[in-house]
């Protein structure tokens, strides 16, 4: 008896279907539904308890008329850019040392992977602690005194310092799967060519990683465009709105001042800034990625 190709190709997308069918219900429950209420709702006015109103473009006429969300925009893109440069750059440069199998480099990417792991609760409480100008371990053991998430000229410069620092493990450890890659001969080659270490690393290492480093920096990007936790619990956008960003006014607007129409409308510009940043960043691909078409 023969059983046709095509009755068992059937079969076995049905059973694929069956496999990934609550993985689709969960999505078209818990992320398209929402992405187009909040869509809708970004036209209305509603605070939850009474009936909803049509308003038209009046929260995106009021969002752009508002000198303080200009301001979170560029609080947003300042945290953001910060991170995403400092968030590359850093882990790269770990990697590329702990990839040259130093002493101890083994206890190194356990240490700084550990951050990124640790909740982000816990690393708020310890950092604040840090911050505090009064017992803080940083004033002391620099001899400042400095009121770090007090102070609307230093309260980002901490927030960045912090994010930075529980992101370099996780970016490190996607620069060294991707340094395992290449192959050995390119950097005996350029020794043997009398390339230094720097010289290596400036044009064999950083050329030959583009892609993974490219991949980094998108990611990197639009967690940081994302942030909210570490506002939330360290300076709740404070000073003077000197550290709100757009997540945190979402939440601001949606569940502190029942504007919800409002918070969807920002979660929307939030969307297409980082949709904008995105296309450049993949449209700038062919300048930074190597070998690419």
């Amino acid at each position: 008896m023969k059983i046709s190709t095509k009755s068992v190709l059937n079969e076995e997308n049905y059973a694929a279907l069956i496999f990934i069918l609550p993985a689709l219900v969960g999505i078209f429950i818990f992320i398209i539904i929402p992405v187009i209420c909040s869509f809708g709702l970004s036209f209305t006015k509603w605070d939850l308890l009474n009936p909803i109103q049509i308003v038209g473009f009046s929260n995106y006429k009021e969002l752009f008329h508002s000198e303080l969300f200009f301001k979170i925009v560029v609080n947003t893109i300042i945290f953001a850019v910060s991170t995403s440069i400092l968030g590359v750059i850093l882990p790269l440069i770990f990697a590329a040392i702990l990839n040259s199998k130093i002493r101890g480099s083994e206890f190194f990417k356990t240490a700084y992977f550990l951050p990124f792991i640790t909740p982000m609760v816990v690393v708020g409480v310890v950092w604040a602690w840090i911050f505090d100008p009064n017992i803080g371990f940083l004033n002391r053991f620099l001899h400042l005194n400095i009121n770090w998430l007090y102070d609307s000229n230093f309260a980002m410069p901490a927030l960045i310092i912090v994010s930075v620092w529980k992101l370099i493990g996780y970016n490190m450890i996607i620069f060294l799967s991707g340094l395992s890659t290449i192959s050995q001969n390119l950097f005996e080659a350029a020794k043997i060519d009398g390339a230094n270490d720097r010289q290596i690393f400036m044009y064999v290492t950083i050329p030959v990683l583009a892609p993974t480093i490219f991949f980094v920096i998108i990611i990197t990007a639009i967690s940081a465009f994302q942030v909210f936790d570490l506002i939330f619990l360290m300076t709740q956008g404070g000073p003077f709105d000197s550290t709100n960003v757009l997540v945190y006014a979402i939440y601001n607007n949606a569940f502190e001042y029942f504007n919800v129409g409002k918070a969807s409308a920002i979660a929307y510009v939030l969307f297409l800034i980082i949709l904008v940043l995105t296309l450049i960043q993949w449209n700038l691909r062919k300048k930074i990625v190597y070998n690419e078409e």
